[in-house]
């Protein structure tokens, strides 16, 4: 696994985890700030050929 991939991959996971965290709580800013930096993340993996799973 590539650094790039690498770090898509564990940018990711941590933003999935505070997106769960934010709608658990109800930070809606939050929920909008991590669901935006996951979209980016996965057109970045995209435009880079990087495959991901689906998940959320």
């Amino acid at each position: 696994m590539g650094e790039l991939t690498a770090t898509i991959h564990q940018r990711l996971s941590d933003a999935y985890v505070s997106l769960r965290t934010a709608r658990d709580t109800g930070d809606d800013l939050l929920v909008d700030a991590q669901q935006a930096e996951i979209d980016d993340l996965r057109r970045t993996a995209a435009d880079h050929g990087i495959d991901l799973p689906r998940c959320d």
